[in-house]
C-alpha cells in the first residue's frame, strides 16, 4: 500500500470526520464558549471532580483520544526506531534544549510587561508533549512507531528535567541577565503522576490490545477489521476534549479578550516557529517524511495536562500564570490542525519522489 497524497483519490474515502477536520475543530471551540458563557456554573460543574489537578471529563477526552492511536502502533518495530540515534538526539536536542529557550525569549520579548502571563508561557514551554502529538503524528502520516518512542522519550526527561529546567529559565537565567525571576516548587512524583496517568494508561491499553488481537484473531483481522472501528474515537475524543477545554474557559475568554491575544501571540509564534525549524532540520538531516513529521510534532506541541497542573498548584487557580496555560491548547489545537497540512503539502513538496515507492506505516 502506498500513502495518499493530499490530491489522491484515497483523500476522498477519508470519513465525514477527517474530511472536515478544521470545521469540527471550529463548531467544537465554538460550542465550548457558548457553553462555558451562557452556563457560568458548568464551569464548576466540569471541575468538580478531577484527576489529580486535571478535570475529569478532560482527562476522560485525552484518554479517549490516544488509547486508537497507541492500539495501532506495531510495537514490534520500537526497538528498530529506538536504535536510531540521529532520531533520538534530534529530536531531544529541539525539545529540551531549543523548545524551551526559544518559549523564554518570545515570552520576555512579547509579554515583558506582564510577569504572571509571562512566567506561565515558560511553564507551557518547559512541558513536552505527550499526548495531542499522536493525533498531530497520526493525521499528518508520520511514523507510529517513533512517535511512541519519542513521547516515552520525553516523558522519561520531563519526570527527571522539568523541575530542573524550571529553576534554570525562572531564576538562575533571568538571574544572570538582570531580569525578574520566579520559583517553581514542584515535585518529580506530581510530575510522574500525571506522566503515568495520560501516557501509561493508553499506552498499556494499546499495547495489550493489540497482543490480544494479534494472537487471538489474527494480525490481518486486527489490523483491517479491528482498527477501523476504534479508529474514529480519537477525533471523538480530541472534539470532546476541544468542547471541554473551551467550555471551562469560555468566560474567561469572553470577559478577558486583550489578555488571550496578548498570550496568543508569543504561543503562536512559538508553535509555527518549532514546528518550522525542526521541519527545515529533519530535510537537511536527511530523515524520511514519515519521521520528520514525527520529529516536527514532537517538538512543536507541548503538555498542557501538566503545565497546567504546575500553574494551579504553584500559583493558584486564578493566577495569571493558570490562565496562560489553559491559553495554551487552545491555540495549539487550530495551529497545529493548520500544520498538520501544512505537513502534508511540505510531504508533496519536498518528498515527491519517496511518496510512491516508500511502503505505508498506515494499517
Amino acid at each position: 500500500m502506498t500513502q495518499a497524497t493530499p490530491n489522491d483519490p484515497a483523500i476522498a474515502r477519508l470519513s465525514l470526520v477527517d474530511r472536515y477536520l478544521p470545521v469540527w475543530i471550529i463548531t467544537a471551540m465554538a460550542l465550548g464558549l457558548g457553553l462555558g458563557r451562557w452556563f457560568p456554573n458548568l464551569n464548576d460543574w466540569l471541575d468538580t471532580v478531577k484527576i489529580g489537578t486535571v478535570s475529569l471529563p478532560i482527562a476522560i477526552g485525552l484518554l479517549a483520544m490516544m488509547y486508537p492511536v497507541l492500539a495501532k502502533v506495531r510495537y514490534s518495530r520500537v526497538g528498530a526506531v529506538a536504535a536510531d540515534r540521529r532520531l533520538m538526539i534530534t529530536s531531544l536536542v529541539l525539545n529540551w534544549l531549543v523548545g524551551p529557550a526559544l518559549m523564554f525569549t518570545l515570552a520576555w520579548l512579547l509579554l515583558s510587561d506582564l510577569p504572571e502571563y509571562r512566567t506561565g508561557l515558560i511553564i507551557v514551554g518547559l512541558a513536552r508533549c505527550i499526548a495531542m502529538v499522536l493525533i498531530w503524528n497520526d493525521l499528518a502520516c508520520g511514523d507510529r512507531e517513533a512517535a511512541a518512542v519519542l513521547v516515552a522519550l520525553n516523558s522519561v526527561f520531563q519526570i527527571v528535567a522539568y523541575a530542573v529546567l524550571g529553576y534554570f529559565y525562572l531564576e538562575l537565567l533571568p538571574g544572570w541577565l538582570g531580569l525578574d525571576t520566579a520559583s517553581l516548587d514542584v515535585s518529580m512524583w506530581e510530575i510522574a503522576k500525571i506522566v503515568l496517568i495520560f501516557l501509561g494508561i493508553p499506552l498499556a491499553g494499546g499495547y495489550l490490545t493489540r497482543r490480544w488481537g494479534e494472537r487471538s484473531r489474527g494480525g490481518e483481522w486486527y489490523e483491517t477489521r479491528f482498527l477501523p472501528r476504534i479508529a474514529p474515537f480519537a477525533l471523538y475524543g480530541l472534539l470532546f476534549t476541544v468542547v471541554v477545554l473551551f467550555a471551562l474557559q469560555g468566560e474567561t475568554i469572553t470577559s478577558q479578550p486583550f489578555d488571550v491575544a496578548r498570550i496568543a501571540l508569543p504561543l503562536l509564534a512559538y508553535f509555527g516557529l518549532m514546528w518550522g525549524l525542526s521541519f527545515a532540520l529533519g530535510i537537511r538531516l536527511g530523515l524520511t517524511y514519515e519521521k520528520n513529521a514525527t520529529v516536527a510534532f514532537t517538538a512543536a506541541g507541548n503538555n498542557f495536562e501538566l503545565a497546567i497542573a504546575v500553574a494551579i498548584g504553584v500559583f493558584g487557580v486564578t493566577s495569571g500564570q493558570a490562565l496562560a496555560g489553559v491559553v495554551g491548547p487552545l491555540i495549539e489545537v487550530p495551529v497545529l490542525v493548520g500544520l498538520v497540512y501544512v505537513s502534508l503539502w511540505a510531504r508533496e513538496r519536498f518528498y515527491r519522489a519517496s511518496i510512491v515507492t516508500m511502503p505505508s506505516n498506515r494499517p
